[in-house]
């Protein structure tokens, strides 16, 4: 076996250029490798991450009736005395936070500027609501008995070209089917480095938007978070009820969740399209090797080497090429996804409806994908050897003295 190892280094040496391109092949295909699905995992675990946190949580309790897509103010489609479901859900010992929400649709105005937004009524003390806190640019965060302040998001505000302390009109309707119009100061400008969000969605206290809106003890939903979203099926079924719509992250996330899956089978082809390219080059390496050696093979041949040892003997120039370009793959790799892992990719650009995708994507590797695609690509490279090392095997011996 030592014999082997030590001609076959020998053989590689023959033609180092060409060598080290066969070489460099499969460590730029195996960074490549690594590097999409780095990119494809930060794109969609931070997608669905950042809905979590910010839209959906682990779980959400809503009216049997309520249609989030009318964004219905009517009573018999809201929560009645959020605080007594609340408290029945902090009995379970999963669940880490529960907050009411209520969501209505509204206008904002300042001069001769206008946009739509969402209007969103929180419990500003509530954990859940730590995100808009941290993310808070300029300005304070709202407190419980603020009546007159909002927070606003910073494409938003550049777009109506407001700052903290400014007064700003805005409209909301209400629970009647009427609308109902306030000057609010904006107390704060938040960002959660998600535009397609921040740019539509104004804040209020709770209280104050049950009593513009005329929802008074009602709330559109619970806003449910629990120590481990794996627990989300058991805990909604524990709480299922006539009463209540008990929504779980997956079923709320259902096309973040449908597009990663489309997304990883996609990846397939990419993956199969990156290493036939390096089974090629590896492939027409060996081959030229071999016609190189044609004579070489014959003498061997003629002495009694078997086709079975000149075979692994191609198989193990194959495997030295496959080692070295595994090594070299995983440092290219490591050096590409740690750099955008840093740094990012901005896609702010971008305008991806349906799917709350941060302004930029960061690269995250885990440890199975690079486990696996270190596998395949070795295994890919010894695979494309086998032809050319059974090529040399059955070479006849006379045919191959010849040349």
């Amino acid at each position: 076996m030592i014999q082997l190892f030590k001609m076959a280094i020998r053989n590689l040496e023959r033609n180092r250029r060409r060598t080290f391109l066969s070489v460099l092949a499969v460590s730029i295909g195996l960074a490549l490798l690594l590097l999409i699905a780095a990119i494809l995992n930060g794109e969609m675990g931070g997608a669905l991450q950042n809905s979590i946190q910010i839209q959906s949580g682990d779980l959400q309790i809503r009216a049997a009736s309520y249609d989030e897509n009318k964004v219905s103010l009517d009573w018999k489609d809201l929560v009645a005395n959020p605080q007594q479901v609340i408290d029945q859900l902090k009995t379970i010992p999963q669940v880490t936070v529960a907050t009411p929400r209520l969501f209505a649709t509204g206008i904002l105005t300042l001069g001769d500027n206008s946009r739509g937004v969402q209007v969103i009524g929180i419990d500003p003390a509530s954990p859940a609501n730590q995100i808009f806190r941290e993310g808070l640019l300029s300005g304070t965060f709202l407190t419980t008995d603020d009546r007159e302040g909002i927070l606003i998001g910073e494409p938003l505000a550049n777009k109506l070209g407001v700052k903290v302390g400014d007064q700003i009109s805005l409209l909301v309707n209400t629970s009647n089917g009427d609308v109902s119009t306030q000057l609010f100061s904006v107390r704060g400008i938040y960002t959660t480095n998600t535009s397609s969000y921040d740019e539509g969605t104004v804040f209020m206290p709770l209280v104050k938007a049950q009593t513009i809106t005329g929802a008074q003890d009602h709330a559109s939903t619970i806003f449910v978070m629990l120590q481990n979203r794996d627990q989300a099926d058991a805990v909604a079924a524990a709480l299922k009820s006539p009463d209540y719509q008990i929504l779980t992250w997956r079923t709320m996330n259902d096309l973040i969740v449908q597009t990663e899956d489309f997304a990883n089978a996609f990846l397939v082809f990419v993956y199969l399209i990156v290493l036939g390219i390096t089974a090629t080059v590896v492939t027409n390496t060996l081959i030229m090797a071999v016609f190189e050696r044609t004579r070489e093979i014959g003498v061997l041949s003629a002495i009694g080497m078997k086709g079975r040892r000149i075979t692994t003997q191609f198989l193990t120039e194959g495997g030295l090429i496959a080692i070295g370009g595994v090594i070299g793959g995983l440092i290219l790799g490591a050096i590409a996804v740690a750099y955008f892992s840093k740094f990012g990719i901005s896609v702010a650009s971008a305008k991806v409806t349906g799917i709350l995708m941060r302004d930029t994507i960061y690269a995250n590797l885990t440890l199975s994908d690079t486990i696996a695609l270190t596998i395949v690509t070795f295994v890919v490279t010894i695979i494309a050897s086998i032809y050319p090392a059974v090529l040399a095997a059955q070479m006849e011996p006379v045919e191959a003295l010849h040349g």
